[in-house]
């Protein structure tokens, strides 16, 4: 289909340029590159003959083995056979080799796996290509040759056989999330985006396309204000994120980080669990369904573990409590759900893994007591993909591998894994075959782990030294095949290979980092104020000395300020009082030069006043009131003879 273009191009001398103005741009017209297309399709189709026959040739071996057990010929028939193919071969019309030829052809065009063979009585139906690949025609390969695709054969075993080669390592990046402890890690399905919490408050939200080799995260908030941050993760769908912290109330946000829902809080003086709507004490862990989007699981020191509706935030859909050997109520430090969301799973703390049906919260489905040491938290369980093996991360520095319907004794158990922290967990590899996780260490004592068990028989295949601080969590993302470690100190590593990896870290390293703005990197700040400016300045005064004296004659500018009252009195300052109503009160007395010595005069003062103008009693008695009579008081020369009580007449 390019090769009416080809020739035109190749006709086409050189460009136009009335057509190169017609078209807008001065480029149109040039010679467009030549690709061999021919050598690409040729290199295309011999690369899939070489996957097709690789897929024969493994199931054609598997056939033969087969048949050669069930059926055995005589060695006769086989030279017989053999002679007569020889014979036969020798006779060859040249329109059979051409039919061969065609056949040949067609089987090298097969695409994809190869059709089930079927088998007859005297042996397994053969394809003609593989019959003619067993039948060595000519000389004998010397010793020592082999073939290329026997070599890729080879490492593919070889990378069966050998787990380690599987684990994504070879590079990887750090994500600065803050200074404390990164105590969640989320990722949505498709690997596009991963979210961080810790001890800080923090929820942090990465986007791996739109980072650049500065790895900045694109936004930052505090969802539950000023609680420690527990658990994140996104739903099946990655829509809506489940935010777990140190409150008793779980928290639903968007993809962007607004709030979707918030769960309602329980009444903490019930004392039976099941009649309240919620949690009433410290969250611990919570997780989404792996099926229905809407619904999710949170447990919590208050000794329940309750399932949630993300469209309806007043009430739990159910209530499941966890209950000791004695029956006394225990606290579940971690819940999880099953691979197919049927079972619900609790590790409490006596040590107990109690498993419910999701439909049934009365009794447990399946138990274990003694599981691990009682009095540690059981920091993480999680299944594997296969739905039949539960791995636990004790707090008694165990990690341990168990088979639900055995469920007394585990399978595995591997020790000496230190854990400090309530959220250390583990992982499953995407393949199912290994399982990971991290160790805790002391300030300055050694690095934190990330430690590779083989899961048949728990040999530590592999370690990795991630930091100078806990590996607290870590998540290898079944898409992306990327391993993602939160740390004690505040980081977020993730661990990939360019070649099995996929996406994730590898769309933002080679990016370069963007260039700042001309605004952001000025030299220094200027501040311009309008005062400084000529236009606006005041004129200023030539001498200093006219100024002085105008200032010496203004009384205002003049007066020396008062200086504080000290020590007892006042300094004959009247006016002087604090900000207090008792210093406002006793200045309001000072001021008050009336004299009540005499009450009869002070009421008498206001008479004249009562009589021209009056208000209140004699409007109201204007009629009936009698015309007001004061006695007089007569001057007596001997006053000071008499007796108090004499003195005064009315």
């Amino acid at each position: 289909f390019l090769s009416p273009l080809l020739a035109d191009a190749e006709t086409l001398g050189g460009p136009d340029p009335e057509l190169a103005a017609t078209m807008g741009f001065s480029g149109f017209g040039k010679k467009a590159r030549t690709f061999d297309l021919e050598a690409m399709f040729e290199q295309t189709r011999r690369t899939a003959v070489e996957r097709s026959r690789k897929v024969l040739e493994a199931r054609a071996r598997e056939k033969e083995d087969q048949a050669e057990k069930e059926f055995r010929s005589p060695y006769t028939d086989s030279s017989a056979s053999a002679s007569s193919a020889t014979g036969a071969g020798s006779t060859l019309t040249q329109r059979e080799t051409a039919c061969n030829e065609s056949e040949d052809s067609s089987d090298e065009g097969l695409i994809g796996p190869a059709m089930q063979s079927q088998t007859s009585p005297q042996g397994p139906a053969e394809y003609p290509d593989d019959a003619e690949d067993d039948e060595f025609i000519g000389p004998p390969l010397p010793p020592g040759f082999k073939d290329s695709d026997d070599d890729n054969d080879d490492d593919t075993e070889e990378e069966d056989n050998n787990p380690v080669k599987k684990i994504p390592d070879s590079h990887e990046i750090t994500l600065q999330h803050g200074t404390k402890t990164v105590s969640a890690l989320g990722l949505d399905p498709s690997g596009a985006r991963l979210i961080t919490g810790g001890y800080d408050y923090d929820v942090k939200f990465w986007d791996f396309a739109g980072m650049d080799a500065s790895l900045q995260a694109f936004r930052s908030l505090q969802p539950c204000e000023c609680h420690q941050i527990k658990s994140l993760q996104y739903s099946s769908t990655g829509d809506v994120i489940l935010v777990v912290s140190g409150n008793s109330q779980a928290k639903v946000l968007d993809r962007d980080g607004f709030p979707v829902m918030e769960c309602i809080k329980g009444d903490q003086y019930i004392v039976d669990m099941t009649n309240t709507k919620g949690h009433t004490a410290m969250l611990n862990s919570g997780c989404w369904h792996p099926k229905i989007k809407e619904e999710f699981l949170t447990c919590s020191n208050d000794g329940t573990v309750r399932t949630w509706d993300v469209n309806n935030e007043k009430k739990h859909k159910n209530v499941f409590k966890p209950r000791s050997v004695q029956g006394k109520r225990v606290i579940p430090t971690t819940c999880t759900y099953s691979r197919d969301g049927k079972l619900i799973a609790a590790g409490c703390q006596d040590g107990s893994i109690q498993i419910w049906d999701r439909n049934m919260s009365v009794h447990t489905k399946f138990h274990c007591r003694q599981a691990h040491a009682p009095g540690t938290d059981t920091s993480c369980l999680t299944f594997s993909y296969d739905g039949t093996v539960l791995a636990s991360r004790g707090g008694d520095d165990t990690l341990k591998i168990w088979d639900i319907r055995q469920f007394k004794k585990p399978l595995n158990s591997a020790e000496r894994l230190p854990s400090f922290f309530p959220m250390t967990d583990c992982c499953f590899s995407p393949d199912d075959k290994i399982l990971v996780t991290g160790t805790s260490v002391k300030k300055g004592g050694g690095s934190g782990k990330l430690f590779f068990f083989y899961r048949e028989t728990f040999q530590k295949l592999y370690e990795i030294e991630v930091t100078d601080a806990s590996v607290v969590r870590c998540l290898w993302h079944p898409k992306l095949n990327q391993i993602m470690v939160g740390t004690g100190n505040g980081l977020a590593k993730v661990y990939y290979d360019p070649v099995k990896s996929q996406r994730g870290a590898k769309l933002c390293v080679v990016k370069t980092k963007r260039k700042e703005r001309q605004a952001e990197t000025l030299t220094q700040d200027y501040i311009i104020t309008p005062h400084a400016l000529p236009m606006f300045r005041e004129p200023r005064q030539r001498s200093t000395r006219k100024q002085l004296e105008k200032d010496r004659l203004d009384p205002m500018k003049s007066h020396k300020p008062e200086p504080p009252v000290a020590g007892p009195g006042r300094g004959g300052r009247v006016g002087t009082h604090g900000g207090t109503l008792s210093s406002y009160i006793v200045k309001n007395i000072a001021l008050d030069k009336t004299d009540d010595s005499n009450p009869r005069e002070a009421i008498l003062r206001h008479a004249k006043e009562a009589e021209e103008n009056p208000y209140w009693v004699a409007p109201a008695y204007a009629k009936t009131q009698p015309k007001t009579v004061f006695a007089e008081v007569e001057p007596e020369d001997d006053e000071t003879d008499k007796p108090e009580w004499k003195k005064r007449k009315i």
